[in-house]
């Protein structure tokens, strides 16, 4: 039997991706692992739950569009935020987050451009 997947906006797979993308760099762990459904080792799962947190306070959405987004439930996105946050502590982990979210940002706020190659490149914002 598959579990059971709330339908989700694609732009916010996408945001949950990039999320995921700069978690993966950061942390040195595939985005493979951090998305398998079977147990994971702890790092994986931190480094998810750090993408988790990272979509939460870079977007503004709230947990339950986090869990969502990432196809999990409220409450697994509950605690990875309550941990990360916890782990904002850390003067190391505070300052990664800081510069993975400045990085998030910026990427997410840079104008769409329309890649249809017969009309040329146009740029929306």
């Amino acid at each position: 039997m598959e579990a059971y997947r709330v339908p989700v906006l694609e732009g916010d797979r996408i945001r949950a991706d990039a999320a995921l993308s700069l978690s993966a760099l950061a942390f040195h762990i595939p985005v493979e692992e951090m998305n398998r459904r079977e147990r994971v080792r702890l790092r994986a799962c931190r480094a998810r739950w750090s993408a988790m947190y990272l979509a939460h306070v870079s977007y503004g959405w709230p947990l339950e569009r986090v869990a969502h987004a990432f196809g999990l439930n409220r409450a697994t996105a509950s605690t990875a935020c309550r941990w990360a946050e916890d782990e904002r502590d850390r003067n190391d982990y505070d300052l990664l987050m800081d510069g993975l979210e400045g990085a998030l940002r910026g990427v997410m706020d840079m104008p769409l451009v329309d890649l249809a190659p017969e009309q040329g490149l146009k740029v929306r914002r």
